[in-house]
């Protein structure tokens, strides 16, 4: 691959978006999801598009303007319109999975991490990416109105953006090691990643991000053009905040799971 991940999601997503998702797709190229793979919650199809050369199997979202886009974009093979506790697909009939920044929006946790495991063979990798609890203590807003000693206005900021960005679970390793064990998987690595510094150029990406909005509305697409001349000064910029790598402070966690 002649260009990083940071470029390749610069060209297709908000900065915010981009940001955060290069950083796990470097982490999730690095590991080995034999075939067939299940992406549980595939969204718009960018991440599989960008990560896997060789397609991934079955794709699963519930909302259907989301799972057009991914047909056009043509990173799986088969795309299926489903909730993840009702997965229309046999017992074990997928060697790997995956599930990049999904987890986090499902209110009720335990059903859908029983229907992973039902439709993995023994021995197979489940990779997935999400919060942790230091993703809403590491936003720069609350700690900013909190040096104002405005702490009543800084936790209502803290619990709006929470809501915003529709984050239900942000559990620890130990809670992550208990749900997944009770549905009949192991966790074999997970680290921190993301640091504040990185977080806080996300938060304030929602914001700056708005024109983005408004071409997605107008012309069907984040980014108007996508040449190199228009995106190397917000490259540049964000570079710095790309991290590609394990973070002790990190906002975010990988997990690697293997059904038992």
């Amino acid at each position: 691959m002649s260009e990083d991940f940071l470029t390749l999601h610069l060209r297709d997503l908000p900065y915010f978006r981009a940001l955060l998702r290069a950083a796990e797709a470097d982490f999730v190229a690095r590991v080995r999801l034999p075939h067939p793979r299940l992406d549980l919650g595939a969204g718009d199809g960018h991440f599989a598009s960008v990560v896997f050369e060789d397609g991934v199997d079955i794709g699963v979202d519930p909302d259907r303007a989301s799972l057009l886009e991914a047909g056009r974009r043509g990173g799986h093979r088969l795309l299926l319109r489903a909730l993840g506790d009702r997965l229309p697909v046999a017992n074990a009939a997928f060697a790997s999975a995956l599930s990049n920044s999904v987890l986090e929006h499902i209110p009720d946790l335990e059903p859908v991490l029983a229907e992973v495991g039902r439709v993995l063979r023994r021995g197979a990798a489940f990779v997935f990416t999400v919060p942790n609890p230091a993703f809403p203590d590491h936003l720069s807003g609350p700690a900013f109105l909190g040096r104002l000693r405005l702490a009543r206005v800084a936790e209502a900021y803290r619990a709006w953006f929470v809501r915003v960005v529709r984050h239900w679970n942000m559990l620890d390793e130990n809670e992550w090691g208990r749900r997944l064990k009770e549905a009949g998987f192991r966790v074999e690595r997970t680290f921190r990643y993301f640091p504040p510094a990185s977080l806080h150029a996300l938060e304030w990406g929602h914001y700056a991000g708005v024109p983005c909005l408004v071409s997605r509305a107008v012309f069907g697409r984040w980014i108007l053009v996508r040449a190199r001349w228009n995106l190397w000064l917000t490259e540049r910029l964000l570079r710095r905040y790309y991290q590609p790598s394990p973070s002790p402070d990190g906002t975010y966690s990988f997990y690697l799971a293997r059904k038992v």
